[in-house]
């Protein structure tokens, strides 16, 4: 009778041990599903962000290109600008010396007008 008494306890025991198991492997799958489904979640907002950063990003592309040629528009405007003055200074220039010649005007009024247009230029 005591080797049934042991076997019975040793029954019990691994029957203990096998729903133990049993419980934990099921904890077990209940976790992985868990992080399955957490990691398709995280995987979506990932690719969510990138799409609205890449929009983001392509916004501020077009804006700055924008800028940029508003920027050089302006440049060559005031390039324009700059060498038509330079060429209008130096057609009066060449009036004033004309009308020094002719005597219109003295030496002194002559060279105050050129320092005055060279200093422009």
């Amino acid at each position: 009778m005591a080797g049934s008494k042991k076997s019975g306890h040793i029954e019990k025991f691994l029957k203990k041990a096998d729903k133990a198991l049993q419980e934990g492997i099921k904890k077990a799958d209940e976790v992985l599903e868990d992080a399955v489904e957490f990691g398709a979640m995280t995987a979506k907002q990932a690719s969510k962000t990138g799409k609205e950063l890449r929009s983001q990003a392509k916004k501020e592309r077009k804006e700055l290109e924008k800028k940029g040629m508003k920027k050089i528009t302006e440049g060559l405007t005031v390039a324009k600008n700059v060498t038509s003055n330079t060429h209008d200074d130096l057609e009066i220039l060449k009036k004033l010396g004309k009308l020094r010649k002719s005597e219109v005007i003295t030496e002194k009024e002559f060279q105050e007008k050129k320092k005055k247009i060279l200093g422009r230029i």
